[in-house]
């Protein structure tokens, strides 16, 4: 597929989906090996959804996210050492070890956060895009969040009030079919989740969640929208997570609620290999560089594990930091 994209745009957007492919599973492996405790939810086979959508903004541009919460700032530039000592519980992670896995913020690179709250980070990107309005100033502000979120009441509230005022949000919705272990199919009473931006006046855009350069191309058409004064976007990306809903949920949860011939027929479309393929067909790169791209992430998840490993735990004194913007209240 042909595209107009820059070669360099399209050379970061394999980088980025291979440091999150690489960190992902890397985190895989760690939690496996019990160097972590808690919650993480593995990004892989969405890669496409956050990296294309990304790419088509400005660094000043702002975006939020949800409990699978790696691939989102990764995919806006992230640091991965932060990251990764963030998921260790470190004291130089990007909440000093205090947020663990689905908390990741840096305001430096446009992450206003993460949340482990369902549909909760979609507000937060509301918010942010009517301080854009407010302030007059020319940022974007998107949000990511699931099919399952898709049924909040804070994601309708939100979606109603950027319509009214106009702003300039971006609603992504990360369709991969299921919410734990329910199919959006036996919760939405519409043929895709994009359809219910007709009864906010906004455009609803259904993309192909596994193709970077098609969640690129919708999301620069609604960030366009968004600059303009024209108001907001709903994209609903089609896509597919690869492993389970979080790490350890196969040794609680017995109940078999998808077919591994699901799970073999949406592996076939690995948004790394449609990406790759896409920019070797076209000439855009050869095989060896594209090759080159994904061992230099992997060198660098290697290179936040260790940061994460000598990264010292938070002293019991850093208990109460930053955790209240005033004096602590004694109780």
């Amino acid at each position: 597929m042909a595209t107009n994209i820059s070669k360099d745009v399209l050379m970061l957007m394999l980088e980025r989906m291979w440091r999150i492919r690489h960190f992902e599973l890397k985190v895989i492996d760690v939690y496996g090996a019990g160097e972590f405790v808690g919650a993480a939810h593995p990004y892989i086979g969405e890669e496409a959804v956050a990296v294309g959508a990304c790419a088509a903004l400005k660094d000043t541009d702002y975006i939020a996210g949800n409990h699978r919460s790696h691939g989102h700032p990764i995919a806006k530039g992230a640091n991965l050492n932060k990251a990764m000592a963030e998921i260790y519980g470190r004291i130089d992670g990007y909440c000093k070890g205090k947020g663990g896995s689905m908390h990741l913020a840096d305001f430096s690179v446009g992450i206003l956060g993460e949340s482990g709250i369902l549909a909760s980070s979609v507000p937060v990107a509301t918010g942010a895009g009517l301080a854009a309005k407010i302030q007059g100033k020319d940022f974007v502000s998107m949000v990511f969040f699931g099919d399952g979120a898709s049924n909040q009441g804070a994601c309708h509230e939100s979606m109603n009030l950027a319509s009214v005022w106009k702003l300039p949000v971006i609603f992504v919705c990360e369709n991969n079919q299921y919410a734990v272990t329910t199919s959006y199919k036996d919760t939405v009473s519409v043929d895709h989740i994009s359809d219910r931006a007709q009864a906010y006046n906004m455009p609803g855009v259904l993309v192909d969640g596994q193709d970077a350069i098609a969640m690129y191309e919708a999301t620069a058409q609604a960030v366009a929208r968004a600059r303009n004064g024209d108001g907001p976007t709903l994209i609903e990306a089609l896509t597919y997570r690869y492993e389970d809903h979080s790490l350890g949920l196969d040794k609680i949860r017995k109940s078999e609620y998808r077919e591994q011939s699901e799970i073999d027929e949406w592996r076939q479309r690995d948004p790394l290999d449609i990406l790759t393929k896409n920019i070797v067909d076209t000439g855009t790169a050869s095989q060896d560089e594209c090759d080159a791209i994904s061992a230099k992430a992997s060198a660098a998840v290697d290179e936040a594990t260790e940061f994460a490993r000598n990264s010292p735990f938070p002293d019991e004194s850093e208990l109460y930091e930053d955790m209240f913007s005033g004096e602590m209240p004694i109780p």
